[in-house]
Parts: C-alpha cells; structure tokens; sequence
C-alpha cells in the first residue's frame, strides 16, 4: 500500500497539505500513532505516522515541530498524518518543517477516526492473526493464534499481556493509562503506586508506547516497559495492536453505558423527575437504588464536555472501590453519580482521594483547567437532585478561586463566609457588590479607594477604631470620619452586626 493510496479513500477524507508524487509512492510498512514529541525510537522505516499534535503548542513551536519531524526522517517515516481536532487544523510550523525535511503531510478531520486509518493499512490484517505468512510477524504463530482466540473469548488484559509476553521469558510489562493507573502487568511486573507510573511515562523513563489513538489525554492506555531492552520495537507495535483491539472491542459496552449514565444526570438536572423513573436509570447504570450517594461535578475550561467525562471516568477509576455513572451535559459539565463505599473513601470526606489523583489529571494536559465539585452525601435517590445543585455550588467555587489549575471543592470546605461566596455565580456576585457598595464599587476613584481600604482594615478589626486607626497609620478621627462618608454612601449602619456583614459579603463578592 503506497501513501496516494490513502487519499483514495473517500471514507478517510484525508488532505493532502504537502508531498510531492515520489513521496507519494512510498510504500507502507506499518502504522505508529504517536504523542511523543521525539518518537524516534519508536519509529521503523515506511512507517506511517498518526499524531494528534498534542505535543505541540505556539510557545516554541516551531522548535518543536522541527524537533519532531526531524525524528520522523531520520527514522524513514514514510509520513506525517496529522489530526486537525487539538489545534482545529495543522499549524503552519508543522506544514513548514514538513516541506523542508522532505516528509509527506496529510491533514486528518476531527470526524476520522485514528482507529480507521490504521485498519486500512495494518490492523484490518488482525481480525484473523494469523492470516498472514508468519515471517511478517515478530510474535510466534502459535502466540497469535491463542491471542485471536483470547480476542474473540473477550479475555482480560492481564490474560492477553500475559501470553503476548509468555514466550519473552520474565519480562516485567504494564498497561497502564495516562495518569499511573494500571490497567494489566504482567507476573514479573510488580506492583506499583499510580504516581510512580505517570512519572515514568512523563519522563519517558524506559519504553513507553501508546496503545489507542481515539481518547482524551486523560484515559489514554500505554505499554510501558521499565526497562529499554528485551523486547524489540517492533514486536512491542504487534502487541500493542492486540491491546488496541481489545480496548476497541469494549467501545460498544462503554458507549452503552455511557449513554445510560447521560439519561441518568439528566433527570438529575430536570426539576420534578419521578421517583420510579430515577430509580430505574439507576439500575440501567449498575448503580443500587438506595443512598447513600455522592454527586461530583467537573468541568474542563477547553468546553470538551467529553473530555470532561473521560477525566472524571478515569478520576473515579483510581479512587472507587464499587459502582458509579459519569454522564456529561450539553452545557460541557460531567456529572458521576456514585454509591457511598464506592466513592472516595468510602464516606463524608469522599473528595479526599479524589483530590489525591486531580494533580496527576492536569499534568495529562497543563494548559487545561480542571475543576471538580463534590456533594454532600445523599441519603437517598430522591436526594440526588439537591445533590447535583449542591455539586454544582462547590464546582463554582473551585473555579473561583483556582481559576487557572485543578482543584477539587467540597461542600464540607464551605466553613467560611469567603468560601461560601465562592460558589456564587461570578455575575451574581458582581451584581450583590454593586448594589451594597454603591460608588464606592468603582476602581478609579482615588477618594473612594481610600475609604474602601478603611472600610477593610475596619472590619478586619473588628470594628475597633483604635486597632484600625494604628493599622492604616491614620489618627482615630480620621477614621470615624471616613466611616461616617461610608455609611453616608451606602446606606448602612457600621454599629449593626448585620451592616457589617452586608458590607464585609460586598467586599469579598469583589
């Protein structure tokens, strides 16, 4: 199969952005979809290579598109397929390093999928392993054999990770996804803690190789080998394909559940649901019909609600002990409903080990905020709603103070008044100061700055004009006159315990 030979595909609707007709008429060997912004090593001549750019970014890029398909020559890719869905289309560094190191550039649309491709070219050989004439294969006949049929039982991953390396003697191998979270090893693997693991592939410690294409940067599955040596690269490629098929086969299963895990939030989010059609979308998730629950909310500042819902699906993944549903909303929120035991920890503080895997979340994609809330436990179904409100109110609040990183609130951190303003939408907020402070809402009126910072350092003090008079190096009289104009202005009577408090919400509401 030449490289003109995918542009024929009209299934494919790849494009062609740059190749001349030599280029064109490589020849195929193989498929690598890739990440890594040095895949070298991964790379075997004629090689076609899928990559949906994530490794590029504008700062730097065009050090780093050079970086990359310098790697792709020198290792006799044959060419570049590059998906347009990161960046909504190939960058102009990648077309241009491209062109001036000679490698053939194809544009993917976000609507092909990676998985397609590779069946066209390679995987369509692996609905029967052992179609082909065994010399083509690094692995065994006999191996391919029992993987087709270990395919075709729906065996486990630890069962295919096992018998693919069986015959390589004790060599320790994990399947692992994109956060440490093992998946599969195999017997001379042993056991080790997630963030040893997602260190590992960050620092591409040993040999890591990416396993499916068609997933977010969250749940991703990789082969990773401590070591560099034992296992050649392209014996490791067959496998992965095995793996690949297997991850494909539960598509269908995971959609399924997935789409009754979207009917379940939203009922949740419907005001009024009935009690007998909640409970039977529950028993249509594998979730129990009684409480207790926890209700978790999260959202990607990028909109992907889907990603969204990958991220919290792989979340729960480290931290549950038992069933949970992760649907998302057209809105761009996931929503995981999940049974108390098998939530975090197994009780009321249940954010705490979800909190625990949210950093190893964001180092998946850094320039991504991701922000979860957690409700309270729900006693029953019938307090899933107020559960999802209650989840909803925390998510505002991490997005409010962490508007740019990860974090994770739950309603049991809402101890303070600051903490409890939070949760309240940005415009009602703005709309509330407003309101209380009246002009002395505006930041450039220097008058008024002043008897804003009087009006702080005030209340800061408790309403002692001795303690703020010292503080703002103000004599005390200057500070009962400026809190006379405040209380001129606003209205509001600062000997009054709930005047302060109007004024002290209106601050913060800031």
């Amino acid at each position: 199969m030449h490289v003109d030979h995918l542009l024929q595909l009209e299934s494919l609707d790849l494009t062609l952005l740059w190749g001349d007709a030599a280029l064109l008429q490589r020849e195929i060997s193989g498929v690598t979809a890739t990440d890594l912004e040095d895949p070298a090593r991964f790379l075997q001549p004629g090689e076609i290579v899928l990559s949906g750019l994530v490794w590029w970014s504008a700062e730097g890029g065009k050090a780093k598109a050079e970086r990359f398909v310098s790697a792709l020559r020198t290792s006799g890719a044959a060419a570049l397929l590059a998906g347009e869905e990161t960046h909504g289309e190939v960058p102009g560094h990648v077309l241009d390093a491209c062109r001036e190191q000679g490698i053939a550039l194809l544009a993917v649309p976000a609507r092909t999928n990676f998985r397609a491709i590779t069946e066209a070219v390679y995987l369509r050989q692996w609905g029967d392993l052992s179609r082909r004439p065994s010399p083509h294969y690094l692995l065994p006949e006999n191996v391919r054999h029992e993987l087709s049929h270990l395919l075709a039982q729906d065996a486990s991953p630890d069962e295919l990770l096992d018998r693919a390396f069986a015959h390589l003697g004790d060599l320790p191998c994990y399947l692992v996804t994109a956060t440490g979270r093992t998946i599969a090893r195999t017997p001379a693997a042993p056991a080790l803690p997630p963030h040893h693991l997602a260190d590992s592939l960050r620092r591409d410690a040993g040999t890591s190789l990416r396993v499916n294409s068609e997933t977010s940067p969250y749940d991703t599955w990789y082969l990773h080998l401590p070591t560099s040596e034992g296992a050649p690269p392209r014996l490791l490629h067959e496998i992965a394909d095995v793996i690949a098929q297997h991850h494909d086969n539960l598509g269908r299963p995971r959609a399924v559940a997935r789409s009754s895990a979207d009917e379940l939030v939203a009922l949740l989010d419907a005001p009024g649901t009935d009690a007998p059609g909640l409970r039977a979308a529950l028993r249509s998730c594998g979730l129990p019909v009684e409480g207790p629950f926890l209700v978790i909310a999260a959202t990607l500042n990028s909109g992907r609600g889907d990603w969204a819902a990958r991220a919290l699906e792989e979340a729960l993944g480290h931290a549950a002990d038992g069933p949970f549903a992760v649907g998302h909303l057209p809105d761009g929120q996931a929503v995981a409903v999940a049974a108390i035991g098998a939530a975090p920890d197994g009780g009321p503080d249940g954010r705490a080990r979800l909190a625990e895997v949210w950093p190893a979340l964001h180092a998946c994609s850094p320039r991504v905020a991701i922000h979860a809330g957690v409700s309270a436990p729900a006693a029953t179904a019938d307090a899933l709603e107020g559960g999802l409100a209650q989840a909803r109110f925390a998510l505002t609040a991490a997005r409010t103070t962490h508007p740019h990183g990860a974090r994770v609130t739950a309603t049991d951190d809402l101890t303070t008044l600051d903490a409890l303003l939070a949760g309240i939408p940005a415009e009602v907020r703005a709309a509330y100061s407003s309101r209380i402070l009246g002009p002395l809402a505006g930041h450039n009126n220097p008058p008024h700055n002043a008897l804003l910072e009087t009006l702080e350092t005030f209340l800061a003090h408790n309403g002692s004009w001795a303690r703020a008079a010292e503080a703002l190096h103000l004599h005390v009289n200057t500070v009962h006159y400026r809190i006379q104009r405040i209380e001129g202005i606003t209205g509001r009577d600062l000997s009054r315990l709930d005047h302060r408090l109007d004024l002290r919400a209106a601050l913060l509401c800031r």
